[in-house]
């Protein structure tokens, strides 16, 4: 894409290691994506002299190409590895379009369906490009039958391969302009022979015939979903081949831009041979919208937790909720006013998306600006953070290298170098004469833009220091490590002083250490990879009590706290009493854990002289606080293996007379009711984990296995035999049933996914593929006897499970895995976790 809009003057190449966005040494070392990288170009190239960013229209379009004028391209290449999911999820967040290449060996593969549902959840409409159609095996057909089957849409085919008599690709055969293109052969992608319909006919009436099968499927699919298509068939006297290319390419824009898509347009080409290339340009600029054509985007007003879009904000129509004591009509219709005008002075809003630390540039932050423009030396207020920070320079990214730029307008993606606190997901407005303490007015300063979510991490391992002294520069490396990457997560072993680095899988971590020791030259000594456990306790816990009682600061500090525990799927600890007899405070900790503080009745007309109440100097806004900050540093340790707490629920009783005298008096400090809560959960964990053992839970994976189907049963036997997982579902490759692909990820379904009849999708044949029509049909509803082994298994057990799962199928199989969450360990798998745990082989 590059060579061709005239950015440069080479076609790079995956396996030399010359790629243009590739550029990090550890990406070229192994010939994959790690790092996202954006890039600007425009299609079709402008002519040479010309400035960039006016319209200008070419006097001959170049070839290959049916577009005349310019359009500025952004172009963000993702990583395709499932470790590096988060990278796809940011980029994700802000394209405006996407193409997903596929292999046309490989075709629809288990990372594929999974990064196709984020897409989904996102909105984002969806073109497909089948690559690798020189190699040999490749079979379009097939793979235009996977996508239906696998990714339930209805592939749109607008370009099919153009096969010699010998199997070699030569060419494509474009659906949409009923025309044959033949590239010349070991040449760069730039000649190109244009046949029409008539003269293939002559030329190779195999390609014409099938152009014409073609385009008449294509028709036929556009009228199902556009009734405008219907139209034109019929204004064309129903000759699928009398239909403009102009009116098939503004059907195929309309089902392309619906949402939820239903139909996907397919190319085909081979980009290694500079097949294809162009056609899949122009259908950038054809199919996938511009920024304005986008759905509004999502924001929230961060006090009152309003949603809505930003249009609606921008203009006025989406208000904050009125407060509780701000209900009169008055004090409406001034907020309306002041809000009213706050928004004229509303110079930017953006989104950064990506943050990354160059060696030479300094910290640099990726952002998208949804309106407005954001200038030079614009003051930006992080809306996130509630902090200002100053835009001293814009730069516009080409991969690796960058060029300075006066402003980012709406739409565009653009870099600001130098500051010091904005973090990926953070929204960052800029506005006129914005206070740098306290920031512009509301609503301004609570405006949110939907924020990118971070998947969990469930690898880690140790890193220590080799002295003392590289303490501080390896936790400065850690902090800018986990500000580059939010999905990386860094955390303190309280008891053995150890740090943990915890990360996606096992590729990601071990780019995150090279990255470490390389890159940011720290001194350390990297642990293996360990599993994250989860404790939980099996038994109720009797009340407890616990007083803290010490000097701090010269300054006497008494508070004590009373705490029960139990496990969480054993419900409340005692039934819920009335409302005039106590409320109570139910807060959702991490990892299912539950805390309940029971407080005495909130109402002053259930009051009486004898009734508990609290200090004047601890009102709830402060004391609920600084009991969950306790808790939460209680359930950081179990009281056996000192790992996590997990489904336990903690009940804390201040609606007693005695117990609010004893525990909280004058000298209580929030500090010391913080540590009198730690210290009375952790006493009540112990006593639990006394009456009855606890147990370890371990972290679950729900994976999809790729098979062949004479490998299914070792597989089948080896995930539920040897390794202690589950299979959840069999399914073949072409099945139409609804197989969701929440099945990988949980959170990014967001649509139940369209039944498609594979036997009614159109697909050219394959070269060498068998002409009777019954083991044709059974070649492209069950390719190669591929299955699906959906199953449940234990992180642990996955570990290294690539290696082994291809020594299984002779190399053919893959899978992929989200986390599902923690499942208790029976008795045998606890017993020998135990035993490596001590050393024990």
């Amino acid at each position: 894409m590059l060579y061709y809009s005239g950015y440069t003057r080479r076609i790079g190449d995956v396996d030399e290691g010359s790629t243009v966005t590739d550029f990090l040494p550890a990406e070229r070392a192994r010939g994959i994506t790690i790092q996202s990288a954006a890039i600007s170009f425009s299609w079709p190239p402008p002519p040479p002299g010309s400035s960039p960013g006016t319209d200008t229209v070419l006097s001959t379009p170049p070839s290959g190409s049916h577009h005349t004028t310019p359009h500025n391209i952004n172009l963000i290449d993702t990583p395709g590895h499932a470790d590096f999911t988060f990278e796809v999820l940011r980029s994700l967040r802000v394209l405006d379009g996407a193409i997903c290449i596929l292999d046309g060996v490989a075709g629809v593969e288990a990372q594929t369906e999974k990064v196709w549902a984020q897409a989904s959840s996102y909105q984002i409409p969806r073109v497909i490009f089948v690559n690798k159609l020189d190699r040999d095996g490749a079979a379009f057909g097939s793979t235009v039958k996977e996508v239906g089957a696998r990714l339930h849409v209805w592939p749109a085919v607008c370009a099919i391969p153009w096969w010699s008599a010998e199997g070699r690709l030569i060419g494509i055969g474009d659906v949409v302009g009923l025309q044959g293109m033949k590239y010349a052969k070991g040449g760069d992608g730039k000649q190109i022979e244009v046949f029409s319909l008539q003269d293939l006919d002559s030329h190779d009436a195999k390609l014409a015939e099938e152009l014409k099968k073609a385009r008449t499927a294509l028709v036929e699919l556009l009228s199902e979903h556009d009734d405008e298509m219907v139209e034109k068939y019929l204004e064309a006297d129903e000759d699928h081949l009398a239909i403009l290319p102009s009116d098939i390419t503004a059907s195929l824009r309309c089902c392309t831009l619906q949402h939820p898509q239903i139909v996907v347009p397919v190319f085909a080409g081979a980009s290694f041979r500079n097949v294809g290339v162009q056609p899949l340009l122009d259908a950038v600029i054809d199919l996938l919208p511009p920024p304005h054509d986008r759905p509004d985007p999502e924001v929230s007003l961060g006090s009152s937790g309003t949603k809505g879009g930003l249009s609606a904000f921008l203009s006025g129509k989406l208000v904050a909720a009125p407060a509780p004591d701000q209900t009169k009509t008055g004090s409406k219709a001034l907020r309306k006013d002041k809000a009213s005008l706050a928004l004229q002075n509303l110079e930017a809003c953006a989104l950064a998306f990506k943050v990354v630390a160059d060696a030479r540039r300094g910290v640099l932050v990726y952002v998208r600006v949804y309106s407005g423009a954001i200038g030079r030396n614009a003051p930006l207020w992080n809306t996130s953070l509630q902090t200002t920070e100053r835009a001293q320079r814009l730069l516009k990214m080409y991969a690796n290298d960058a060029v300075d730029i006066e402003s980012i307008f709406a739409g565009q993606i653009g870099v600001i170098p130098g500051l010091k606190f904005a973090r990926t997901g953070d929204t960052l407005v800029s506005y006129t004469g914005v206070n740098p303490k306290h920031g512009p007015p509301a609503p301004i300063n609570d405006l949110l833009l939907r924020p990118i979510e971070v998947p969990p991490p469930v690898f880690f391992v140790s890193v220590e220091p080799n002295s003392l002294a590289e303490e501080k520069h390896i936790k400065e490396s850690l902090d800018l490590l986990l500000r580059e990457d939010p999905s990386l997560h860094v955390s303190v072993d309280e008891e053995s002083g150890q740090t943990h680095l915890a990360g996606m899988g096992e590729l990601h971590l071990e780019i995150a250490r090279d990255r470490l020791i390389t890159d940011l030259k720290a001194k350390a000594r990297i642990g293996r990879i360990e599993i994250g456990y989860r404790e939980a306790i099996t038994a109720a816990s009797a009340l407890v009590h616990e007083i803290f009682d010490r000097e701090v600061g010269g300054k006497s500090s008494r508070a004590g706290c009373s705490a029960s525990v139990a496990p969480a799927s054993d419900g409340p600890l005692s039934p819920p009493l009335t409302s005039d007899q106590q409320q109570t405070q139910t807060f959702h900790l991490p990892d299912n854990n539950r805390l309940d503080i029971i407080l005495p009745p909130s109402s002053p007309a259930n009051l009486d002289p004898s009734s508990p109440t609290f200090p004047s100097h601890l009102p709830l806004p402060t004391l609920l606080p600084a009991l969950q900050t306790g808790v939460q540093a209680a359930l950081a340790r179990g009281p056996t293996h000192a790992y996590p707490l997990h489904s336990t629920q903690i009940t804390l009783p201040f609606n007693n007379p005695k117990i609010l005298t004893d525990h909280l008096t004058p000298t209580t400090t929030p500090a010391a009711l913080t540590s009198a809560a730690r210290l009375a959960v952790q006493k009540a964990l112990r006593a639990s984990a006394e009456a009855s053992e606890t147990v370890l839970m371990e972290p679950v994976m729900r994976a999809a296995i790729t098979v062949n189907e004479e490998a299914l049963g070792a597989v089948v036997h080896d995930i539920s035999a040897a390794r202690g997982g589950s299979v959840i579902s069999l399914d073949s490759s072409n099945s139409t049933t609804t197989t969701t692909s929440s099945t990988l990820s949980p959170n990014t379904a967001t649509t139940t996914p369209t039944n498609i009849n594979t036997s009614k999708i159109y697909a050219p044949p394959d070269p060498f593929a068998s002409a009777s029509p019954s083991s044709d049909a059974l070649a492209h509803s069950n390719i190669g006897g591929a299955k699906t082994v959906i199953a449940r298994v234990p992180l642990k057990e996955m570990v290294g499970y690539l290696r082994h799962l291809r020594a299984l199928t002779a190399g053919r199989g893959t899978f992929t895995m989200g986390f599902e969450g923690f499942e208790r360990m029976g008795g045998r798998r606890l017993r020998v976790v135990l035993g490596e745990m001590r050393g024990e082989v």
